[in-house]
């Protein structure tokens, strides 16, 4: 009989709702992969946008929910020799974190850094992944740069302002109201913007521009980004909260020779990922090791109340970070 584990699946698209625990076969690694048994599994905006049908999953991926998740190497595929049976990791998954057993490449597994807990180390790849490379290899962050992020009070965010700040960026944060803004400024923002109240791009016209600017709003964002750059800036796009469609003036983008650029990390392949994860091992692990950066933990959920999980992460009062309880 093949064995069966616990998970949690998309019945349909839709709420939090559609989201029902299930029994499901325990899946096997395959060329160059692992399987972990995972302890926790991360929550993120993408798993929201999958289970409301506007985010499939890559053809070959599992149709289960969950991109990033920690715990214990339990199987290995053909050709796997950099990792062992019982080795603790943290994993960018292609999909199926949401279950006690997911698959993963080797090349996308990380080890779990000194001092944190494998809860912590959950809260990791998918938003190290996503800020290493757009803030620093497509973005190409430098020390002493001007960087706002929007939503800094996000996974994304509280990631984005911390590595920012050691690798030697002035940072500024957007966030939704005055005490979002003071979290933003604890984690290393030089001034965290409270969006509902103050002008990001009044604010940072007066300190020059922003030299590089991470942004996941989109929408009526995009001209104001512009606005707030300055000459030569670089506009990061990485999500599209507000619409994906704007009107921008392409006078002001050639005439002050502005970048804008984005990606989505999901699509990417597994060889790109694996580029990714190596450079995360070489320079961002140190930085968690050291306790220079940390995950910021918001709340943690059984895997059978995903849709509790969901509710709060759509609920726009998360600061940080969310995770679903395995093992």
């Amino acid at each position: 009989m093949t064995p069966v584990m616990r998970a949690v699946a998309i019945s349909q698209p839709g709420g939090p709702e559609v989201l029902t625990p299930v029994q499901r076969p325990m899946p096997e690694p395959g060329h160059g992969e692992v399987r972990i048994r995972l302890h926790y599994a991360g929550v993120n905006r993408p798993d929201a946008l999958q289970r409301a049908g506007a985010y499939a999953p890559p053809p070959g991926a599992s149709d289960l929910p969950g991109l990033e998740g920690a715990g214990v190497v339990d199987a290995l595929g053909p050709g796997v020799t950099e990792l062992a049976p019982g080795q603790e990791v943290c994993a960018l998954l292609p999909g199926g974190g949401y279950a006690e057993h997911a698959i993963a490449p080797a090349a996308h597994c990380l080890p779990v850094p000194p001092g944190l807990s494998l809860r912590e180390a959950a809260a990791l790849p998918e938003t190290f992944f996503t800020v290493w490379s757009n803030v620093v290899m497509r973005g190409g962050l430098g020390g002493g740069e001007r960087f706002l992020v929007h939503g800094g009070a996000s996974g994304i965010g509280t990631t984005a302002i911390q590595l920012a700040k050691a690798l030697g960026a002035r940072v500024w944060a957007t966030a939704g109201g005055p005490d979002r803004a003071r979290a933003c400024e604890a984690l290393g923002a030089e001034r965290g913007i409270d969006r509902h109240a103050e002008d990001f791009v009044e604010i940072l016209r007066a300190e020059g521009g922003a030299d590089l600017i991470l942004d996941m709003v989109g929408g009526p964002y995009l001209p104001r980004n512009l606005l707030a750059l300055a000459d030569d800036g670089r506009l990061v796009q990485i999500a599209f909260l507000q619409g994906p469609k704007a009107e921008i003036d392409l006078n002001q983008v050639m005439r002050r020779r502005l970048t804008i650029t984005g990606s989505t990390l999901r699509p990417q392949s597994v060889a790109q990922k694996a580029r990714i994860a190596e450079e995360l091992r070489r320079e961002a692990w140190p930085l968690i090791a050291s306790g220079r950066v940390r995950p910021v933990m918001d709340a943690e959920f059984a895997l059978e109340d995903a849709a509790e999980a969901h509710r709060r992460l759509e609920s726009n009062e998360v600061l940080g970070k969310i995770v679903l309880r395995i093992a």
